[in-house]
């Protein structure tokens, strides 16, 4: 299994309900590529360094997880596809 962390930016004007909706539907999606979620921080709003399709803030969410080889790709898929994602990087983390 290889470390990988997750770095993805929600839509700031979601409601409490459907952003923890989101968080546990895209902690589902490492479950069911045979990943394991090991943590997941949020990190709240905060200003964008830019704006994204006319949104200055985001609501920032990190996840550290275990997984095959090919689940990083399928994730950076799978969240392209997403409304509620602004943006969003997989990156594997040194041991």
């Amino acid at each position: 299994m290889v470390q990988y962390e997750l770095m993805y930016i929600l839509k700031p004007d979601l409601g409490e309900e459907q952003t923890a909706s989101d968080i546990e539907r895209f902690n589902d999606m490492v479950a069911r590529g045979q990943g394991t979620v090991e943590k997941t921080e949020k990190w709240g709003r905060r200003k964008l360094a830019y704006d994204i399709d006319g949104h200055g803030e985001g609501f920032y969410v990190l996840v550290t997880f275990q997984g095959e080889g090919t689940i990083g790709n399928e994730l950076t898929r799978l969240l392209r596809i997403e409304d509620d994602v602004l943006r969003s990087m997989v990156v594997r983390a040194e041991p």
